[in-house]
């Protein structure tokens, strides 16, 4: 039976909720990994801390993504998979590396309030190329969750000062938009997920593993790391669930609605973060000797999250299956 538009809509939001599970549970495991290199690399600088934590990830996920196609049999990528693809890792490498050089100088609820400024930003975007309002519905809903993510992170106005770390977190939502907005392009329609990601995690593999050569304060520290079973473990985790889970779901669903409601949807992100951060340090600092202490479960949890969830369920209510923007 074919499914109808709406199961089809319905299906993709739930998809790209699932994304944003696995994105949550990349926060700790992230920081794990940070903890760790410093832990193991107490010479190294910033830099080389964020990409010896960021091009393992990417190079064995497109190293498990090209074994998946060969066995498969899979064809090449197509010249508009991999224009697709490079752009995409353009994006999100530039989304992911300021992110995660931005964490170590900032606060974590600033870090993840500036970061969900894409949800305002899309339809900003959306308003002026299209010359009318996306709606007053997508405009309450980003609203909500902005307070909601400020709620979440105690984030406070009068202590947020336009640092290092602030820039870089600034940036790097705008480096998520494009991300977003690009996988949307009525170009690549036709383009195959798997292929198109394999380009992307490849592209981000490589400028990652530049700049960790570019970086390293010799060259036996882009290996140090391996040596750690549970640095070995957080990174497999990080890079199967959090990367090809991810990114898979996102480059495969997202297409099928509107940018701007995938936008809110993405900002569920930071309450799953705080939801795993209850628990997963702890077991992480354990294993990984490592002092990263669990989170606490607060009144703000609840409001915050509650104001983002609010705010999806709104949008997604008043929402009809749509062609893409």
């Amino acid at each position: 039976m074919t499914a109808t538009p709406e199961s089809q809509h319905r299906r993709a939001i739930l998809m790209l909720v699932l994304t944003t599970v696995f994105w949550g549970i990349s926060f700790p495991v992230i920081k794990s990994l940070i903890a760790l290199n410093r832990a193991l690399m107490m010479d190294a600088g910033s830099w080389f801390v964020t990409a010896e934590a960021l091009a393992p990830r990417f190079l064995l996920a497109a190293a498990l993504m090209l074994a998946v196609q060969a066995v498969w049999g899979g064809r090449r990528p197509a010249r508009g998979e991999i224009k697709q693809g490079i752009g995409l890792g353009v994006f999100a490498a530039g989304g992911t590396l300021f992110q995660t050089d931005g964490m170590q100088y900032t606060a974590a609820s600033t870090s993840a309030f500036l970061t969900q400024f894409y949800a305002i930003l899309i339809p900003i975007w959306f308003a002026l190329r299209e010359r009318r309002s996306p709606g007053a519905v997508i405009w309450t809903g980003c609203a909500l969750v902005l307070l909601g993510v400020g709620v979440l992170g105690h984030f406070n106005w009068r202590t947020l000062g336009l640092g290092r770390g602030e820039w870089e977190t600034l940036l790097s939502s705008i480096f998520f938009m494009g991300q977003i907005l690009w996988i949307e392009k009525r170009e690549f329609a036709g383009n195959r997920p798997a292929s198109t990601t394999l380009v992307m995690f490849a592209f981000q593999a490589v400028v990652f593993l530049g700049l960790a050569a570019a970086s390293a304060p010799h060259a036996r520290s882009l290996v140090v790391p391996w040596e750690s079973p549970p640095w070995v473990s957080l990174t497999l985790t990080l890079t199967v669930v959090c990367t090809i889970g991810a990114f898979w779901l996102m480059n495969t669903w997202q297409p099928r609605i509107p940018a701007t409601q995938a936008g809110l949807i993405y900002c569920i992100e930071p309450v799953l973060a705080s939801v795993f951060a209850l628990f997963l340090p702890a077991m992480f600092s354990v294993w990984a000797s490592i002092n990263y202490p669990n989170e606490l479960a607060t009144r703000s949890l609840f409001i915050g999250g509650g104001l983002i969830m609010f705010a999806n369920i709104l949008v997604q209510a008043n929402s009809k299956p749509q062609e893409p923007i």
